[in-house]
């Protein structure tokens, strides 16, 4: 594809995303192109600046802020999680992953935040989405594409949690989503501050990235996109979350797994701090010995074999995916990031400086990418 413009361009209108906002830096270099338009009636353009929901881009931003309280030595990785949450001091685990909820053996070990951060504490979504404990992800503690007016508040949802076994020892396994929202938790109350607050004091701020938070301000709905997923019975788009809906103010629940809006700026500003280009006052907001953890691949190889529904091959980092190999145009060795089941996807890569971010407001059909972010990263790749 000669351009980014094209490219995207082909993606949208129709029974397709209404509109898109991609960006490609290099260096420097930095390319941007918002195409269609931010809701399916075509009313309002696409602009650089649109708002989306970007679900669980919102995941590596958690995991900085875990970072950020490791270093002010207000938490260490190998901490047991249990003095911060007591819900999980003593977990219980299913005998196998296809047991009755009630078939249960005590954990063998204490859950740790570095359990957390590489996904491996026990609790989430493995390939098999039938499994018993699987059903109460859904059902009690409302996992799955964000709802941010149906959850509980912490407290609340973290006692619903502890109600619920582990499906897999700690360390043993890989498994989606729910880490994070447990990291949200225990970030606020390991510094005492709603997460809200506490990101924007620390990384929003600093960064600049004016336009990220778990809701969009009266004044700003004007830039927030309308959200869509396929309505295949109809042949075309249904409306999922309007500017002035879940987001218009913030959740009892902020979602460290999925629960932020922003702009494709915005999260580049976030990517340009983990790349040790962006600073506060001069100062680094993330030592490179903690970016460094962030995005290596901490997994086994078993336990990557074991969760290619997700992550096709990838490994997994602090909160994001890593690239362990070439297995496409597109992957290199060391590309760290992660996909939005809103349809938006955020990467960066620290040994070439290539920092990619697709939004589009299209929720995705299943763990795996569309093609629109295929083609989009094997354009950066390319480029």
């Amino acid at each position: 594809m000669s351009n980014l413009h094209d490219l995207l361009a082909k993606h949208v209108g129709g029974g397709a995303a209404p509109g898109a906002v991609g960006l490609v830096a290099r260096g420097r270099r930095v390319e941007v192109t918002a195409v269609g338009s931010a809701d399916a009636d075509g009313t309002t353009p696409m602009a650089r600046d649109s708002i989306f929901r970007i679900a669980s881009l919102t995941k590596p931003v958690i995991a900085a802020a875990v970072m950020m309280l490791v270093e002010d030595g207000r938490i260490a990785l190998d901490d047991a999680v249990g003095q911060w949450l007591p819900e999980l001091a003593a977990p219980k685990v299913v005998r196998t992953p296809a047991s009755p909820v009630d078939d249960v053996v005590p954990a063998a070990r204490a859950i740790t935040v570095a359990d957390l951060l590489t996904f491996r504490a026990g609790c989430g979504f493995p390939s098999d989405f039938s499994l018993p404990v699987v059903g109460l992800l859904f059902s009690e503690l409302k996992q799955g594409p964000p709802q941010p007016r149906l959850i509980e508040a912490p407290d609340a949802w973290m006692a619903t949690l502890s109600r619920i076994p582990l499906l897999h020892q700690p360390g043993e396994a890989w498994l989606y989503n729910t880490c994070s929202d447990i990291l949200g938790v225990l970030t606020a109350r390991v510094s005492g501050r709603p997460l809200p607050e506490f990101l924007a004091e620390r990384l929003f701020a600093p960064l600049g990235m004016a336009d990220t938070g778990f809701a969009v301000p009266a004044e700003k709905l004007d830039r927030f996109t309308s959200y869509y997923r396929t309505d295949p019975e109809a042949g075309g788009l249904q409306l999922v979350d309007a500017p002035d809906g879940q987001w218009s103010s913030v959740p009892v629940f902020p979602s460290g797994a999925g629960g932020l809006v922003s702009t494709a700026d915005d999260w580049y500003s976030f990517a340009r701090m983990l790349l040790a280009e962006g600073s506060a006052d001069g100062r680094r907001l993330l030592s490179a010995e903690s970016v460094r953890q962030m995005t290596t691949d901490h997994l086994t190889q078993a336990q990557r074999d074991d969760s290619t529904l997700f992550l096709e091959g990838q490994g997994w980092g602090f909160g994001g995916s890593v690239d362990v190999e070439a297995i496409d145009p597109w992957n290199v060795p060391g590309r760290y990031g992660w996909v939005g089941g809103t349809g938006t996807a955020a990467h960066l890569t620290p040994s070439t400086g290539t920092v990619t971010v697709l939004l589009t407001q299209l929720e995705m059909a299943g763990p795996t990418p569309p093609a629109v972010m295929r083609e989009f990263w094997q354009y950066a790749a390319e480029a």
